[in-house]
């Protein structure tokens, strides 16, 4: 097996506009000995903390408030060259993740993604494939989780939400009021 980089007196920095996440994350990756964990809620807060002391690791949420997370991995890759970014989303598709490469990203993973994950795919050795999930999500999963997200981006109106997926608004009430399958 390869050898994992050192996080010992190296610099990480998270975007998130999700704070509980962006909270829980940043106290998991010190406790995995990151010397300095930054965080921002916005890609202007981010930009700003590149531009003025650029971190040697970065994990960036691809959707944010104000704009694409995309634009501080550009940056932090102009910035700072060796620089490893990790970029997180739930709308991950093929197109996006291949963008987030170009733009000098080291990873792309998609959400729900937690710490152990995370702090692995900022530490592997460059070339490593990621291990298959033990317990994948099912296709009845990701659907709803699909659907959440959309629902929850169109501020949990039933009308708007049903519209965007296309689908009727009684359908969507009925797979809104069930639990979430396994």
């Amino acid at each position: 097996m390869s050898e994992e980089l050192s996080v010992q007196g190296k610099a990480l920095l998270i975007v998130d506009d999700d704070r509980p996440f962006l909270n829980r994350l940043a106290r998991a990756m010190r406790s995995r000995g990151f010397a300095e964990v930054r965080t921002a809620e916005t890609v202007a807060e981010a930009l700003e903390q590149v531009r003025v002391d650029p971190p040697d690791f970065a994990v960036v949420d691809m959707r944010l408030e104000d704009g694409n997370g995309l634009d501080v991995v550009e940056r932090l890759s102009k910035t700072k060259p060796e620089a490893r970014a990790i970029v997180l989303t739930g709308y991950g598709n093929i197109a996006t993740a291949v963008t987030a490469v170009k733009l000098g990203a080291f990873d792309y993973l998609a959400k729900p993604a937690d710490a152990d994950a995370i702090f692995r795919a900022l530490v592997a050795e460059p070339g490593t494939r990621a291990a298959l999930p033990e317990n994948p999500m099912s296709a009845d999963r990701v659907r709803w989780e699909h659907i959440q997200r959309v629902y929850e981006l169109c501020n949990r109106n039933v009308s708007e939400t049903a519209r965007r997926l296309n689908m009727h608004r009684r359908t969507l009430q009925r797979i809104l009021a069930k639990r979430a399958p396994r």
